[in-house]
């Protein structure tokens, strides 16, 4: 086998993975973990059951690493939009705002949502899910905020802060009322109610943290 033949090979396996691991989630998400079956997964990526075992050895491993790969999906969106603060522009309550709503609706998201309740239903069975799922979600995404807050600090465009309680503060902010508004996540909002929400945590926010 040529070394082309290798990477092709190679790049076959992973893009097999994946999509057992997309198609695992969207199972999950559709039955629960106790009714899907690995052969309706396999079905759903197209591909033969012993391949599912072939990559992910058995159904508890495939549901780990199915959540591990949504909440980085997830953890990428919200670093993404993160960033917005590294350049927030002159007006910093509007990027603010922005970056609140972004938050929000990715917060409100099908995968998100469904990423919720998979860990919150499982986490009697498996203990160790919220660790996995909240240190790739938002443990990282408060370090990433802290950093943004941080620097603004810095710039003098917030007060002098503990940045990580500042950010702490902020999700609590956006991210509470919504727990609420969306029924735990069974009521879907619309844009306009997502952006009062942003609105009304940032204001909150920059009474505390607006440099004077």
């Amino acid at each position: 086998m040529t070394t082309g033949d290798r990477r092709t090979a190679s790049r076959g396996r992973i893009d097999k993975r994946q999509a057992i691991l997309t198609a695992a989630f969207t199972v999950f998400a559709r039955r629960g973990y106790a009714s899907a079956s690995l052969q309706e997964i396999a079905d759903e990526a197209g591909v033969a059951k012993p391949t599912v075992y072939n990559h992910l050895t058995d159904k508890e491993t495939l549901f780990r690493h199915a959540l591990a790969a949504v909440a980085d999906n997830v953890l990428a969106e919200n670093l993404t939009i993160v960033e917005r603060l590294r350049n927030p522009g002159a007006d910093l309550r509007a990027a603010l705002e922005d970056v609140a709503y972004r938050l929000i609706r990715n917060c409100c998201s099908d995968q998100s949502r469904a990423l919720r309740w998979l860990t919150y239903a499982q986490v009697a069975q498996f203990p160790d899910l919220i660790d996995l799922v909240m240190s790739r979600t938002s443990d990282q995404l408060g370090d990433a905020l802290a950093d943004r807050l941080a620097r603004l600090s810095l710039s003098g465009r917030l007060r002098a802060c503990d940045p990580a309680t500042a950010a702490q503060q902020f999700l609590v902010l956006i991210t509470g009322p919504m727990e609420g508004r969306t029924r735990l996540g069974t009521r879907k909002v619309s844009p306009a109610e997502m952006r009062t929400v942003a609105a009304g945590g940032v204001d909150t926010f920059l009474r505390a943290y607006e440099s004077p």
